[in-house]
């Protein structure tokens, strides 16, 4: 039996876990066997996902499961990605347990992160429709990795997502992330031109690996020509980690550099992620120039964009989704323990 749910096509006899570890055939079906399983539940800021542009200052309530359909060496989750203890898998509940959650705490909405939701669809689905009843928005944040017809079902459950364009070589992929580029594009230009999802695009930077000034360029374009100026771009720093930790971190000017590149070829909201650089973190009017939200890290410390996405200076439309701004969650994460009836 074949899963069908994303590229890497996993053939499996009876009893066999696909790739992810996740996913094993039962009799004549595919089962998921973390359903209803998590790694854990946090509080956080939403623009740790990171989204600068998804209602900023809003709190959003995370967790992942275990597993992943990447192989990633330089993963910085990888105790939960790359899990093959169950034990791993502490925390239980239902959908409607965290949609709950999630409503009394306050939180805008509902984060699926540190392992990619696409292994976990149909929890994660579930847990979007629990939370869509209770008028609590849904986030993917994920590598992008699934074929067609899943992503059609997985994304219209989601409201925004943040996606990670690890590299813009096709070489990088299949050596470091044993994947292939194309079907992450693919997935980009869908969510640009086919969805009312909101997005954002984070890429790692790892000296010597994909933070050549060349192929930061080549990735800028392509997001210029296929998706336009107003999608986000994180430029995240990188530290030693999993199978990688001979790679020395990146070093703050790398990411400014990759922002300046960025914003030459015509990108509106560029950002730096995992250093403190007000500048690079800070989101900017692309009419007038006028700062409008200052950032340090997650902590946001000016708040100026008018209740409907826009430029109290020039009028020009803020590229994301807005609303009337009362007061930032803060950079804080809050641990949180969710009723276990599944």
């Amino acid at each position: 039996m074949q899963c069908d749910l994303c590229p890497r096509d996993c053939r499996l006899h009876e009893g066999q876990r696909g790739a992810c570890f996740v996913r094993q055939r039962v009799g004549d079906a595919m089962v998921l066997t973390t359903y209803g399983r998590s790694s854990g539940f946090c509080i956080d800021p939403v623009e740790k996902k990171p989204l600068n542009h998804f209602y900023p200052g809003s709190s959003i309530l995370s967790f992942g499961t275990a597993g992943c359909n990447l192989a990633c060496k330089f993963c910085q989750n990888w105790d939960i990605s790359k899990s093959r203890e169950m034990d791993t898998l502490a925390d239980q509940a239902s959908p409607e347990a965290i949609a709950q959650t999630a409503a009394q705490s306050g939180c805008k909405s509902v984060a699926f992160t540190y392992n990619d939701p696409v292994i976990f669809a149909e929890y994660a689905m579930d847990v979007a429709d629990a939370c869509h009843a209770r008028g609590i928005k849904t986030v993917a944040v994920t590598a992008g990795y699934i074929h067609p017809e899943p992503r059609r079902e997985f994304y219209a459950k989601m409201d925004a997502a943040n996606v990670d364009l690890k590299a813009f070589t096709d070489e990088f992929y299949f050596k470091l992330c044993g994947a292939r580029l194309e079907p992450v594009l693919d997935t980009l230009v869908y969510l640009r031109h086919e969805t009312d999802v909101w997005f954002e695009i984070t890429t790692l930077l790892i000296p010597g690996r994909n933070d050549s000034a060349a192929e930061i360029e080549a990735e800028c374009r392509w997001i210029m020509k296929e998706l336009g100026p107003g999608v986000p771009l994180h430029f995240s720093a990188f530290h030693p980690d999993y199978k990688m930790t001979d790679i020395p971190a990146t070093p703050p000017a790398t990411l400014t550099r990759a922002r300046d590149i960025a914003l030459d070829a015509g990108l509106n909201y560029v950002y730096t992620g995992n250093v403190h650089d007000e500048k690079g973190g800070s989101t900017y009017c692309p009419g007038c120039g006028a700062p409008l939200i200052l950032r340090d890290w997650y902590r946001i410390d000016d708040y100026r964009v008018t209740p409907d996405g826009r430029c109290p200076d020039c009028g020009t439309a803020i590229a994301g989704r807005f609303e009337t701004f009362r007061r930032a969650f803060g950079p804080r994460r809050i641990p949180v323990a969710i009723n276990r009836a599944v």
